[in-house]
């Protein structure tokens, strides 16, 4: 029997099937870019099960999903018998007999965790409080195409140790780079929730400056996380002092590029300066979620082609 593989955080995949995902992921994006097209999951459904809300994972799963001849079928925990109480485990046995495949968006790892081990079929993380391992694939090849490798190089992660932020640390690890994180003391790293134990791939700044030296790569995101909403005038004014500005931007690499996995709030985590100036690349991030998601849905359904 085939082994099901899932994709719940970043340290599930090895270094060497990243770089192929990699691979594959140049190869449908240059095919898209043709308007060539390859359709080797039809017939097959992907089910997308939301608990948080969603642009940009709905949009690039379902379009991706499209363009590669399958279904995609959105499902809102609101709407469905896992908003009543089902447990997690019997809607996962009934589900994957009815789904090729299933991406889940929601709050706790643990759900996407239970929901894996009761499912027949692949299951993706689309987010969850402590990781976002799909958005950290699409960043990590929206610089391998802008400048090369990853390998050696140096991101500085500026702002909330959250879920984006632990993923880059978990990516850190298996693709062997730096990240310099700078954070407000009381939003620091906590190393078990991130999924790291005994490794030197990161360091940690009170100063945002001192992060941002000589990095190849500076990136932040929202200051209040979804699901955090309460914390958001305590946050606004820990976090006064790690917006990205163009001071930080300077004292990166000279070919430092910025990312963001958006949405934005310009003046408060980033600056218009910054977010819409020539070092900044989210708009080739946002894109390639779904280019990247594409080739992530192939290799778990079809495994190397």
């Amino acid at each position: 029997m085939k082994t099901i593989r899932h994709f719940l955080q970043l340290k599930d995949f090895s270094a060497e099937e990243i770089g192929y995902v990699f691979e594959r992921t140049k190869i449908i994006k240059d095919r898209f870019k043709r308007y060539e097209r390859y359709h080797p999951l039809a017939d097959r459904t992907l089910l997308m099960i939301f608990e948080k809300a969603s642009t940009r994972t709905r949009l690039s799963f379902e379009a991706g999903m499209q363009q590669l001849g399958g279904a995609a079928i959105y499902l809102n925990t609101r709407d469905s018998q896992l908003g009543r109480g089902e447990p997690v485990s019997d809607a996962a046995q009934v589900m994957s007999r009815m789904c090729d495949i299933v991406m889940i968006r929601t709050f706790e790892q643990s759900m996407v965790e239970n929901f894996a081990a009761n499912s027949r079929v692949p299951i993706i993380n689309g987010l969850t409080n402590e990781y976002h391992p799909c958005q950290i694939l699409a960043d990590i090849y929206t610089f391998v195409e802008q400048r090369g490798s990853i390998q050696g190089r140096t991101v500085a992660w500026i702002g909330d140790s959250n879920n984006v932020c632990n993923t880059w640390l978990q990516a850190a690890e298996v693709l062997d780079f730096n990240v310099h994180v700078s954070t407000p003391p009381e939003y620091r790293v906590e190393p078990e929730r991130a999924g790291l134990y005994g490794t030197d791939c990161f360091e940690e700044f009170e100063d945002p400056m001192q992060a941002c030296a000589g990095a190849d790569l500076v990136t932040t995101d929202v200051w209040t996380s979804m699901g955090f909403e309460a914390e958001n005038a305590a946050r606004l004014e820990a976090f006064a002092d790690w917006c990205v500005d163009v001071d930080m931007m300077r004292v990166a690499a000279p070919d430092a590029l910025f990312m963001h996995c958006l949405p934005a709030h310009r003046g408060e985590e980033v600056t218009a300066e910054v977010i819409d100036g020539p070092q900044s690349v989210v708009w080739d991030e946002a894109e390639n979620r779904l280019h990247v998601q594409k080739a992530l849905l192939e290799y778990l359904l079809l495994g190397r082609v």
